[in-house]
């Protein structure tokens, strides 16, 4: 079995007007540690993560409490948000294909995140490993696996930061999703 643990980044500071790197608030930095809490009884065998700070930075507390470098992968990264992006919030959850003016569609969002995760189940066969991501992107990845995980499914995550699921493999194929953890913060 391979146990993949997809770690919602904690609070980020929206004053920050950089997304790629955008850190955490403070309380966010706080609930790293109850990261580092949730998997310390785990065997972790690797970290991966979203090259964003907040991503990132969410998971550093546990990597280094198991003495791990964290490798990140672009593909893992948050989703471009083109002009009026949150009046069609919905409309993407509707329309994979659709983006706005200067997007990205969750279709492409859950392409490039399904490649990575296909590459890391045939790279760590019956390992645990840790990735570090964004609400948008695992929850293209939670639909990909239960196409019921729509639009609903992604706003009762949309506040939780941090938010931890861990997802049972047998080869390729999902046997198992766990919730570990899940703080509503929501925005700062």
């Amino acid at each position: 079995m391979t146990c993949l643990f997809f770690v919602r980044h904690a609070q980020p500071d929206v004053n920050w007007q950089e997304d790629r790197t955008r850190p955490l608030t403070h309380i966010g930095l706080e609930d790293s540690k109850k990261v580092t809490a949730a998997l310390e009884d785990y065997k972790i065998d690797f970290f991966y993560s979203s090259p964003y700070k907040r991503s990132i930075d969410t998971i550093l507390d546990c990597a280094n409490k198991f003495n791990m470098i964290i490798h990140t992968d672009e593909r893992f990264r948050e989703r471009k948000t083109g002009k009026n992006s949150f009046q069609f919030l919905e409309k993407r959850w509707q329309d994979f294909s659709f983006c706005e003016e200067d997007g990205e569609s969750l279709a492409c969002v859950q392409q490039r995140n399904i490649e990575a995760l296909a590459e890391i189940l045939n790279k760590h066969t019956n390992e645990n490993i840790v990735i570090g991501t964004h609400g948008t992107a695992l929850s293209t990845i939670l639909h990909y696996y239960d196409p019921t995980f729509g639009f609903e499914g992604f706003k009762r995550i949309w506040f939780s930061m941090p938010y931890i699921i861990k997802l049972d493999f047998d080869g390729d194929k999902l046997k198992k999703s766990t919730e570990l953890l899940k703080i509503d913060r929501g925005y700062s």
